[in-house]
């Protein structure tokens, strides 16, 4: 069956189009077909590096004629010649590769149903068939590559098994879905896409769906095997859809991988995601939060963005290990009782010319048009939530970590600016939607389908907007007219309360306002209460900066401000650092720096912090009712003059908390505080208190309640209440 006896059978302007990676049909030419210049059989391989090519059937090897220099064999097959299975072995330079099934030789990949549910942006797991699939078809391991690209003319696959050549292994057009199975190679193969653009210009990009990838200048996917990790968290992920996150206790700790702890010594290098494992989890449990939130992990290319601009939306950054690393920390806080919640960006993705933008050469993910696609302050692209594969490749991808990453809760990034057409914008520079209104109306469903998909498929998940504006229904459910979300950051608390913290304690009385208004809202919707990284950059300050006073003062301020935050109704989050009193503001380039905890004032604020969420964990009245009116009431929020409030937390089996708060540094002492019961109230917490650095004034441990009237109350305790200090008393009943 020598090849120099068979004429060519090919037409030359097909060959011409393979040898220049513009054949319309690759897998209508290459491979096994019916010989159009004769009734049997023609076998094409193009592979433009081989000097020979090779073909294996049943143990022989029969070489293919190079009908072409650019690369181009052929074996024509007599007359009576069936279809057979084989392999192909080419020879470049004095070295046989070896033999591999030929990827011209299998049909489609993906299913029609995947096809369709992905047009009608309904595939709920999209990861699971596009993008790099290790996998085995017909008995031979391999990968298969699939990318969506509608407007291609065309797109190879290309990396270092094919020399990064786009002529190599263009790939099958399937209604926009370009596919294409090669035989022979596994995980950590570093790939890309070709494309050919509708304006004939040719560029690479990498795979949206790389589960694995490099970063920062370097830009390629990296293939990876999913199917491998073991997980060892059964018991958490099985208790998880029974814990009522409303009625309980959610203390954050608010997170960047890259700078929550640095090896100085090792030229200043990241943890990797085996030693954060065991360092920060251990530091979470001891410190007595429940959750970590972490800033993006989705891979990114600037570290200055944080995380916040994404260009591999299904792979975990490579900056600290690769996918199963990140599952095993994850796995570990779950089996050390931890809830893990992550940042999740659909708002807006970067421009760089190996991402999202432009994907298949015109405006793909994002509006063309860039009053609607782009975020001029920003410097990003905004997505088309019109497309239904848009919406379909962000819910696959939210899907994505809750399911093969077992991430507890997603909180979306910058909702405002999802919610508004025009949103940092002047007029004239945004399109009014159909009804002449600012509201992004597609956007607006998209986060309704979002939220509805993640809670009905991932039993106990949260999603927590992060959204500043007065939109109503948040966190309310879609059926009632929310947008589903089952949290939602309270911004003004927070700006309310630091502009309140900001004003020296003398003019304080005049802003006392500020400081109530929050409890005026409370239950518009399920709020956390946050203290982000936010609060903390862009010459912000640090916390301690933003309290007035002495070193003293400043540092009494911060104590009874968290303690006054863990008192008011609404879960916690506190960023890295903060828990320490870190001095100066957030750097990413750099540690937490840990090394103030020689020093005993911000070691008593890193204690009050642990007592604090020891104590709200603990106790019910002060996290089982934070989104219900019954959970809190006012004892007396109008003493302006002396800048005192004192409140009521309840649970719902009549537990009560009484808090005082005193935002002057004059020590109150004689004070008469209303309380409902008589009994002994035991001061449970004080913010002064000589272990977290405060000057030790107090109650003494705690005091009875008498029967005189005060603040509308039956009874009444004769308190001392500390300067610029928090006290929590409990009625215990003897």
């Amino acid at each position: 069956m020598s090849s120099e006896t068979q004429p060519p059978s090919s037409d030359p302007n097909q060959i011409a189009s393979i040898a220049g990676a513009s054949h319309a049909d690759p897998f209508g030419f290459l491979g096994l077909h019916e010989n159009p210049a004769g009734s049997g059989l023609v076998l094409r391989v193009f592979r433009p590096d081989a000097a020979k090519a090779f073909v294996l059937r049943e143990g022989v090897e029969s070489e293919l004629k190079k009908i072409d220099p650019c690369g181009f064999f052929e074996l024509v097959l007599p007359d009576d010649s069936e279809r057979f299975s084989y392999q192909i072995q080419f020879l470049f330079g004095e070295t046989k590769s070896e033999p591999l099934a030929d990827p011209y030789s299998f049909g489609t990949i993906l299913g029609d149903e995947d096809l369709h549910y992905f047009g009608e942006g309904n595939h709920r797991r999209l990861w699971e068939c596009m993008g790099a699939q290790v996998c085995e078809i017909g008995g031979i391991q391999g990968v298969s590559f699939a990318v969506w690209a509608p407007n291609a003319h065309r797109v190879s696959v290309v990396g270092d098994f094919n020399s990064w050549d786009g002529r190599t292994h263009p790939m099958r057009n399937r209604n926009g879905v370009w596919e294409i199975f090669l035989p022979g190679i596994g995980t950590n193969e570093h790939y890309k896409f070709e494309l050919v653009g509708g304006d004939g210009n040719l560029f690479v990009k990498s795979d949206p769906f790389a589960f694995f990838s490099q970063h920062d200048t370097r830009t390629a996917s990296i293939t990876f095997d999913l199917k491998q990790y073991q997980w060892g968290d059964s018991e958490w992920m099985q208790k998880r859809g029974e814990v009522d996150r409303y009625h309980g206790p959610m203390s954050v700790y608010e997170v960047h991988l890259g700078s929550w702890k640095r090896k100085f010594e090792e030229e200043n290098r990241f943890l990797t995601y085996a030693e954060l494992a065991d360092e920060l989890v251990d530091y979470v449990v001891d410190m007595g939060y429940t959750h970590i939130e972490l800033m993006p992990i989705s891979e990114f290319p600037f570290d200055g963005s944080w995380g916040y601009q994404v260009c591999g939306y299904f792979a975990p950054t490579s900056r600290f290990g690769n996918p199963d690393e990140f599952r095993q920390f994850v796995d570990r806080c779950h089996q050390r009782g931890i809830g893990v919640i992550v940042d999740w960006v659909p708002a807006h993705f970067p421009k760089d010319a190996h991402g999202l933008a432009r994907f298949d050469g015109t405006a793909l993910y994002e509006h063309a048009d860039p009053r609607q696609g782009e975020h001029a302050d920003w410097g990003t692209l905004i997505f088309n939530f019109g497309r239904n594969e848009v919406r379909n490749f962000l819910i696959s991808n939210a899907m994505y970590w809750l399911q093969e990453f077992h991430i507890d809760g997603l909180r979306v990034d910058a909702v405002a600016s999802l919610l508004y057409l025009d949103y940092s914008r002047e007029e004239g520079e945004w399109v009014p939607n159909e009804f002449g209104g600012r509201e992004n109306l597609d956007a607006i469903e998209f986060l309704k389908q979002l939220n509805q998909v993640c809670y009905e498929e991932n039993p106990g998940i949260m999603t927590i907007a992060e959204e500043s504006t007065a939109f109503p229904g948040v966190s309310r459910p879609v059926d009632t007219g929310g947008l589903g979300f089952g949290f939602k950051w309270n911004m003004g608390w927070m700006n309310d309360s630091l502009s309140y913290m900001s004003h020296e304690p003398i003019h304080r009385k005049y802003h006392h306002g500020m400081a109530t208004f929050s409890m005026i809202y409370a239950y518009h919707e399920n709020y956390v209460l946050v203290l982000s990284h936010d609060e903390v950059v862009h010459g912000k300050g640090s916390m301690v900066q933003k309290m007035p006073g002495d070193r003293w003062q400043q540092m009494a301020n911060l104590r009874m401000f968290y303690a006054w935050m863990f008192a008011h109704p609404g879960k916690k989050l506190l960023f890295q650092g903060l828990d320490i009193g870190q001095s100066e503001e957030w750097n990413h380039e750099q540690s937490v720096p840990w090394h103030l905890l020689e020093y005993e004032e911000h070691k008593g604020v890193q204690s009050l912090i642990r007592d604090l969420n020891r104590l709200y964990t603990s106790e019910s009245a002060l996290n089982e009712l934070d989104h219900e009116p019954g959970g809190f009431e006012w004892i007396d929020h109008e003493d302006s003059e002396n800048s005192l409030f004192s409140f009521l937390r309840r649970s719902r089996d009549g537990e009560t908390i009484v808090a005082v708060v005193n935002a002057t540094p004059v020590p109150r002492t004689g004070y008469r505080l209303g309380v409902p019961e008589g009994g002994f109230y035991e001061e449970i917490f004080n913010s002064d208190a000589a272990i977290y650095g405060g000057s030790n004034q107090g109650s003494g441990g705690g005091i009875p309640a008498q029967e005189q009237e005060a603040h509308g109350k039956p009874n009444s305790l004769v308190i001392t209440i500390p300067p610029l200090g928090t006290v929590f008393f409990k009625r215990r009943v003897v």
